[in-house]
């Protein structure tokens, strides 16, 4: 309703009652607008367009990092919008980013979350978050992927892994993971211990073997008996006195080093680099 006709009420009104009421709801409304504006801006402006991931953001001629909208291909998601945070300035940009730790002041247990937390995604995708196994299902599912693990030391030393493929199952196949072809200067932890795996989470344990893997290293990922990796696990900022329940990279860092600073993001396998 326009701000036009909100006057019209309000000078039509024929009592004191009627007047007060229809001033309130212009304030109201007029918070309201101002409450869009502000997540509107917060947002980078892009072409009309539906892109289904950040490539096709990229491709639409948005080159600036931050967040946006995307429209995933899935049954899961119908089709609905998701805000994603687009990373583009890695190895030519185009990054949907799926998982960021960082020092944000949060609880160093804040990603020892239930599986429904996992399931629908936790967080802030300027900050740290996990986007969703849902949203990684369906947007890896869309098309094939490529992952970047991007991983940071606190003393600021930065490495990399590059798996050539990467996909989830959906929930009823306990988001198992897909991931093959390794590359990068950060080491792989992932294929021999990860791939294949089943998702647990502190409230459902998926992983085979007696321990309760998620529970023991606190944190949501594909676990098998039990990790070589961890990057859902305890914020502990550097090297640490208990086993591998840290932010672990254990090709790099190991399992009583924790990471000061991870990113999960995917990218389309088939992705060529503009000039």
């Amino acid at each position: 309703i326009c701000i036009t006709t909100w006057f019209v009420l309000v000078e039509s009104c024929t009592n004191s009652t009627e007047c007060d009421r229809n001033i309130k709801s212009k304030i109201l409304l007029n918070n309201a607008l101002d409450m869009l504006t502000k997540v509107k801006e917060s947002y980078i402006e892009c072409p009309a367009a539906k892109p289904i991931d950040c490539e096709e953001v990229l491709l639409s001629g948005c080159n600036e990092s931050g967040p946006y909208v995307i429209w995933p291909r899935s049954r899961v998601t119908a089709r609905k919008s998701i805000d994603v945070y687009c990373d583009m300035e890695t190895d030519g940009g185009g990054w949907t980013v799926i998982q960021r730790r960082g020092n944000f002041s949060r609880p160093q247990d804040y990603f020892y979350q239930n599986w429904a937390n996992y399931k629908s995604g936790f967080g802030h995708i300027e900050k740290d978050f996990w986007l969703g196994n849902d949203k990684i299902f369906a947007l890896t599912n869309q098309n094939l992927y490529s992952v970047r693990f991007d991983l940071k030391s606190v003393d600021g030393e930065g490495r990399y892994a590059l798996y050539d493929k990467f996909w989830i199952d959906d929930e009823i196949n306990k988001y198992t993971l897909h991931i093959e072809d390794y590359s990068g200067n950060a080491g792989d932890s992932m294929l021999k211990v990860h791939n294949n795996a089943q998702f647990s989470t502190k409230d459902v344990k998926n992983n085979p073997g007696k321990t309760h893997c998620a529970q023991t290293y606190k944190g949501g990922w594909w676990y098998n008996e039990c990790h070589t990796a961890n990057l859902n696990g305890l914020y502990l900022g550097g090297k640490h006195k208990t086993y591998a329940d840290g932010i672990n990279w254990i090709s790099w860092k190991g399992y009583y080093e924790s990471l000061d600073e991870t990113e999960i993001k995917i990218r389309s396998k088939t992705f060529k680099k503009r000039n």
